[in-house]
């Protein structure tokens, strides 16, 4: 009996298996990236957070503003809490450009102020004590 005629309705089931296989194996890989991609960003935001921190407490928000914006990742917004004589930082940003729905990156840092805000908002410093 011919090869042809033995293989029958099995006729190409590997070359099927194999392109399923490597499909399943391109969307594995594609989750890794993201999932490394995503971890790094949310370090990325904790650190900018807590250098944004830093500088709120000296009473440089511009500086803090510029450090988010070259620390952490593009289009990460910086939200500043000023309670008392203490400020909340919190950096965040949606990781890949917005490509993962649902997943939001997040660094938060707290702060006591060294120099505290007149009551007024005249834009005058005083030390806190």
């Amino acid at each position: 009996m011919p090869a042809a005629v033995r293989a029958g309705p099995d006729r190409g089931a590997v070359t099927v298996e194999a392109a399923v296989g490597l499909c399943a194996l391109t969307v594995v890989f594609g989750l890794l990236i993201a999932a490394v991609t995503a971890v790094t960003g949310q370090l990325r935001c904790v650190d900018a957070a807590r250098e944004a921190a830093r500088l709120i407490a000296r009473g440089q928000r511009p500086l803090a503003e510029q450090t988010v914006a070259e620390t952490a990742p593009a289009g990460a917004r910086l939200t500043v809490r000023i309670e008392g004589e203490t400020a909340i930082v919190e950096v965040t940003a949606d990781p890949m450009g917005g490509l993962l729905p649902g997943v939001r990156l997040r660094g938060r840092a707290f702060t006591v102020l060294e120099a505290v805000p007149e009551p007024g908002g005249t834009g005058t410093a005083r030390a806190p004590g």
